[in-house]
């Protein structure tokens, strides 16, 4: 039953340690959502921890292996467009993603297609991050933005509102993109339908507990699909 029409999805591998913290917290900052953790048969139990936390507005999807990032989030859009959600949220499980600024997000998705939470612009900060992993991040997003000629400052963002639009804009193309290239194919798609988009900044805390997931094939993948893109973009004009 839909109690809200805001779904908050929060992917999860290995996130015992943060899942419960993380859930608490959203519920203390907003109270017209609903969640729905999307849960990779993780190992650590995270799924079982999620789902001692349903109740008539917290729900968890299984799914019964580690299949990564995007097609956890197709089949939480899946999920809530067929129980008719108005508005979707993308949002990490491991307290990356402030929930303490989920309301400020929230404000802007009545008016605005897509909002996208923005570390690489005026006030947004990125708080416990080696040199290295700043590098790669904000240059990754340089290029992919030079690539595929969007203005956009965090296309590899994963803290988003969405309407039902872009969802179903995401849905018909079945992305297949599996990482951060996920994040960027989404905000490709939103602006060559003409969605508003609009950009928020956002404060990003690396985690406390558990294991980033960022890996060499994760960039990769992000890189070569970019590149494919931007290629596309001169070449024949999409």
């Amino acid at each position: 039953m839909v109690t809200s029409k805001t779904l908050v999805i929060i992917p999860t591998y290995n996130e015992a340690a943060n899942i419960t913290d993380v859930i608490h917290r959203i519920r203390a900052c907003v109270t017209d959502v609903d969640i729905l953790v999307v849960d990779d048969n993780s190992p650590d139990g995270t799924g079982s921890i999620a789902e001692s936390l349903t109740d008539e507005n917290t729900f968890v999807l299984h799914r019964p292996d580690k299949l990564g990032l995007g097609p956890a989030y197709l089949a939480g859009f899946g999920w809530g467009m067929a129980r008719q959600y108005h508005y979707f949220v993308e949002m990490d499980a491991d307290g990356s993603h402030l929930p303490e600024e989920l309301s400020r997000l929230l404000s802007l998705r009545e008016t605005t297609d897509l909002v996208i939470g923005t570390r690489w612009m005026p006030g947004g900060n990125i708080v416990n991050w080696p040199f290295l992993r700043r590098l790669i991040s904000q240059g990754g997003t340089k290029y992919a933005s030079l690539a595929l000629g969007l203005p956009y400052r965090d296309l590899t963002s994963g803290f988003r509102v969405m309407n039902r639009a872009v969802i179903s804009d995401i849905l018909e193309l079945q992305l297949a993109s599996i990482g951060y290239g996920f994040q960027v194919e989404i905000v490709k798609i939103a602006a060559s339908r003409g969605r508003n988009i609009q950009e928020i900044p956002i404060t990003f805390v690396e985690r406390v507990h558990g294991k980033s997931k960022l890996n060499k094939k994760i960039v990769f993948e992000a890189w070569k699909k970019t590149t494919i893109w931007g290629f596309e973009r001169i070449v024949f004009r999409r």
